[in-house]
């Protein structure tokens, strides 16, 4: 039996106590017009046993690193994890469980996307440890599900949904807001059958034209218009006020979770928790004797495979935060959340306190706001303005 088949509950670790694996599955069926992520396109099939097994090397290879850790979330991405066969998911959290501890009650996500073929699949993910799903919607209508270059209708992702309640104790699901010519009516009414889809999580984020990307050369010659700044600023509120009245307020800018049912893997980033990357293009996090170790792995997928039998890793950038940087990142993170962070802790990484004088200004300003004697967090505008937050404590 699986180490992780029949764990169900979540964790509770704080951020300092959490350490998250992150698998990162490159492959897709097709590259979505609007990501930047790391993806590629396959037209033959993948070797997903020689994958599996450089996965498993690059891993042994960090546990050397990490040293002895309890593993208390783990993350599948991509690309698109949902195309893995059940058989190499079980492999690769055999493998995290070879080299690290295993929380009890561990989170196991794995992302995917809603169409017949991978849902298929989820029994078999259930069946490997997998007790979270997080599937790419992206849209609860047919036209702009073909506009963003999904290859999902609205009918199949609601029976993925179904089939996902079914199988998994916990289910999120993605959905782009923000996309050309989108109402404020209908995103209002697309978002409250969002909500009695999801049950317990939401991520919702705003559609963003990143360069490198399809959409990115269609607006630049000015064939795709989004909205403007005010408009999408006004599907924001709305998305906060509709959320917190069903029952699923913000914890993040971008993701909405009934108490208790939030992301755990993605606090360990916002808490600033430890973290190890595996796969192309993995990003890592971790304390390695005493100093917070930054890695980052070969993108190219088969590069990165080709690197790994040969060296036992493919990370090609690498470095070494000092205090003044892991202070900087504690505060970009942490103000994501509503539960804003402990001004202690951030004296403890950055080796100072925040600048005083400009905290009191952006109390003043209604960007930030104290919680208790040592939390602060930004207000809802201020959630807008995070760079500029950042920037202005870290003087």
């Amino acid at each position: 039996m699986n180490n992780l088949a029949k764990t169900n509950l979540i964790t509770t670790a704080s951020g300092e106590d959490a350490f998250g694996i992150y698998l990162h599955w490159p492959f897709c069926m097709a590259k979505c017009p609007y990501c930047d992520f790391n993806s590629h396109v396959r037209h033959q099939p993948v070797d997903q046993q020689r994958f599996a097994a450089a996965f498993n090397r690059e891993m042994d290879t960090l546990r050397q690193r990490t040293g002895s850790q309890t593993v208390t979330s783990i993350f599948l991405g991509g690309g698109t994890p949902s195309l893995m066969e059940p058989e190499t998911v079980a492999s690769l959290l055999d493998g995290i469980a070879r080299n690290w501890n295993v929380a009890e009650n561990i989170e196991v996500t794995l992302e995917a996307n809603p169409t017949s073929v991978e849902a298929n699949r989820f029994r078999g993910y259930r069946a490997a440890g997998v007790n979270r799903v997080s599937l790419g919607v992206q849209a609860l209508n047919d036209a702009d599900l073909r506009r963003l270059g999904r290859l999902h209708s609205v009918d199949e992702a609601k029976v993925a949904i179904s089939l996902a309640r079914e199988i998994f104790p916990r289910l999120s699901f993605d959905l782009i807001y923000a996309r050309p010519d989108q109402s404020v009516e209908s995103w209002r009414d697309e978002l409250r059958q969002a909500v009695d889809l999801a049950a317990d999580h939401l991520s919702l984020y705003q559609l963003t034209i990143e360069e490198g990307t399809q959409f990115y050369n269609l607006w630049k010659a000015g064939k795709l218009v989004t909205p403007d700044p005010e408009h999408s600023a006004v599907l924001y509120q709305e998305t906060q006020e509709i959320t917190a009245e069903l029952g699923l307020p913000a914890y993040e800018i971008s993701n909405h979770a009934v108490a208790g049912a939030e992301s755990q893997h993605n606090l360990v980033y916002w808490r600033y928790g430890q973290y190890v990357g595996v796969g192309p293009g993995a990003h890592g996090r971790f304390v390695e004797n005493g100093t917070r170790s930054v890695t980052i792995t070969e993108k190219h997928p088969e590069t990165w495979l080709e690197r790994v039998e040969r060296d036992g890793h493919g990370i090609n950038e690498e470095e070494y935060l000092n205090r003044e940087q892991e202070g900087d990142e504690y505060l970009m993170m942490g103000l994501r959340l509503r539960e804003g962070i402990d001004l202690e802790r951030y004296e403890r990484l950055a080796g100072r306190k925040v600048n005083e004088q400009r905290l009191l200004q952006l109390f003043e300003d209604k960007l930030l706001e104290p919680v208790n004697a040592t939390t602060i967090r930004a207000t809802p505008e201020g959630a807008l303005l995070l760079n500029s937050l950042v920037a202005d404590l870290a003087l």
